[in-house]
């Protein structure tokens, strides 16, 4: 597994709080979720780091409570009693800890490092799957789609540039049985470096595409014509404007 060593660049001093995850605590993340009972079926580290990701390139920004259940169970239901846990305040904590270091990242430095599985020396890589590069990104890609699947306005956009961003994405998910694809063709023809870096910069990409939806603020449509201040007031007093309801507007 790759995680960051520390956290990224960011302007002026972070906070504890926002401080990127450590390996140690992506690996408590990582068991905290392995240890959520049946039949609830959460993200494991790697895929919930491609689902962030996949929250973060939204074209409009989603509030917390519309993704994260899904992280503790992709049915999006309620992972143990009311009151909650001090494991589910914990999990809660490492997982919108890492949600914002990948949104300070991006945003700022245009990357970030991604949890993906890194093979060990001597890991018959071949042997699973028969593809290396899906065996290290697929995880996380898949995690990615199904933030897609929960948030769709992003596959919705009417946008070439967004399509294409996503397929050179998805090229490096399993695929579905036969002979070799053009995906996996295409995928062996590169490193497992070269394959990490294509994942962040297709979500640096996808980020700076939807910025200008994400943060669009609607215009102040006035119902009537503005009123200037030599008018007659609309409230058929006779008086001026400014001399009437347009005196207490000033005030």
């Amino acid at each position: 597994m790759s995680s960051p060593e520390s956290a990224p660049p960011s302007r002026g001093a972070v906070a504890a709080a926002q401080q990127d995850l450590s390996d140690a605590e992506f690996a408590e993340l990582d068991a905290l979720l392995a240890a959520i009972p049946e039949p609830l079926e959460p993200l494991d580290a790697v895929m919930l780091d491609g689902f962030l990701c996949g929250v973060i390139v939204q074209p409009m920004l989603p509030v917390v409570d519309e993704w994260l259940p899904y992280v503790f169970d992709a049915g999006g239901h309620r992972w143990g009693e009311a009151e909650p846990s001090e494991e589910q305040r914990r999990a809660r904590a490492l997982v919108l800890r890492r949600h914002a270091a990948l949104n300070r990242a991006i945003a700022e430095v245009g990357g970030f490092d991604p949890c993906v599985l890194m093979p060990d020396e001597g890991d018959d890589v071949e042997g699973a799957g028969g593809d290396p590069i899906v065996t290290a990104v697929g995880p996380w890609v898949a995690g990615f789609e199904q933030a897609l699947h929960l948030l769709p306005a992003l596959v919705e956009l009417d946008d070439p540039t967004v399509a294409a961003a996503l397929s050179r994405l998805f090229r490096f998910l399993p695929d579905d049985g036969g002979s070799k694809s053009t995906g996996q063709r295409e995928r062996l023809q590169i490193s497992l470096d070269d394959a990490i870096g294509e994942l962040v910069g297709c979500v640096a990409d996808l980020y700076e595409l939807t910025l200008p939806l994400r943060y669009k603020v609607e215009p102040v449509r006035h119902a009537a014509p503005k009123v200037g201040r030599n008018d007659p007031c609309p409230c058929g007093s006779g008086r001026k404007y400014k001399h009437c309801h347009g005196a207490t507007a000033v005030t």
